[in-house]
């Protein structure tokens, strides 16, 4: 029986979910916290580590002998010691593209939901004011803007798929151009960073998390964005310098946020981006849908079953590649 040390906490009913998948030959064993010390307590039992938003460090690594492969719950591997892994010969891997389509979503309701001051609108019935002639005056359509997105992966892909209906135009800059079918296809025209921080009516950040993307949206790079501009960041926080984003929200320069991601998760209560009435905030939650659960757990599991029989995994979920 291999075991696997799921460190994510869950709820119960997403535990039952992936319970009820887990394959034949499996065991498996939740977190109930997101604490170290609950964490370092499990792993020296187990074959396998899936982590959703957890850090899997180093020491966590090294102390886990029979410890084959690391699986992500979704794409992101900023929180993984890849260096620890690669040295004690343990396999990384995501589920490439198992949560885009509902990051995109989420993405676009973002976009939506500050163009249109939800929270305003929301919190001011609450209080039991009637407010549409105040709305009128702050809110804006999303017909006939531009919208830019930094990065072209998987997401960003869906995001532009999703935009086709509602009259924009969309442009886009990555480090690689995609093919000129893709951007036929996905109706996208590429652009150089400049231009798309300076013509971007909303600006959706699709990159991730690393050394060299640190604070790459820093309060220099936000004066360059086109004023009244929105941005949007459904991808890590540390990509944005909030700091800056505050003051460029305070002084007007920027028109709202949109926040899946914070540099510090969870943000403090009184981080002044919870408190203003054009940034819309989630919990990092843009992929947490629960009729999605089956489909990146079961990809997380195909991975692992994979991993096992000494079969190959597709090239896309490969972090670090190890010999069986």
């Amino acid at each position: 029986m291999l075991h696997i040390a799921f460190l994510s906490p869950m709820a119960l009913g997403i535990r039952a979910e992936i319970q009820r998948l887990v394959p034949e030959g499996y065991s498996i064993a939740f977190a109930e916290t997101n604490e170290r010390a609950e964490h370092a307590l499990m792993v020296p039992a187990a074959d396998f580590i899936i982590a959703a938003g957890t850090f899997v460090d180093a020491g966590l690594i090294q102390s886990a002998p029979q410890l084959k492969m690391i699986q992500k719950w979704g794409i992101g591997v900023d929180k993984i010691d890849l260096e620890a892994a690669r040295k004690a010969g343990v396999m990384v891997a995501i589920t490439s593209g198992a949560s885009s389509a509902q990051v995109s979503e989420h993405t676009i309701m973002l976009m939506l939901a500050v163009l249109r001051r939800l929270p305003m609108a929301h919190r001011s019935l609450g209080e039991g004011k009637w407010i549409p002639a105040a709305l009128r005056t702050v809110s804006y359509q999303i017909a006939g803007k531009t919208i830019g997105l930094l990065g072209f992966g998987n997401i960003a892909k869906h995001v532009a798929k999703r935009l086709k209906g509602f009259e924009v135009n969309v442009i886009y800059h990555s480090r690689t151009r995609a093919e000129r079918e893709t951007e036929r296809a996905y109706q996208v025209e590429y652009v150089d960073y400049e231009t798309l921080l300076s013509t971007s009516d909303i600006l959706s950040i699709h990159i991730p998390s690393s050394a060299e993307t640190r604070h790459l949206i820093n309060a220099q790079v936000i004066s360059r964005m086109k004023p009244g501009a929105i941005l949007i960041n459904t991808a890590r926080g540390e990509v944005v310098d909030e700091l800056a984003l505050i003051q460029a929200l305070r002084t007007g320069h920027l028109r709202g946020a949109g926040l899946d991601t914070f540099e510090g998760e969870p943000p403090v209560a009184d981080n002044p981006l919870l408190h203003m009435d054009q940034v819309v905030v989630t919990p990092h939650s843009a992929g947490a849908v629960f009729d999605n659960v089956a489909n990146i757990v079961g990809h997380a599991f195909r991975n692992i079953e994979k991993f096992s029989a000494g079969l190959p995994l597709a090239p896309e979920d490969i972090v670090i590649s190890v010999q069986k």
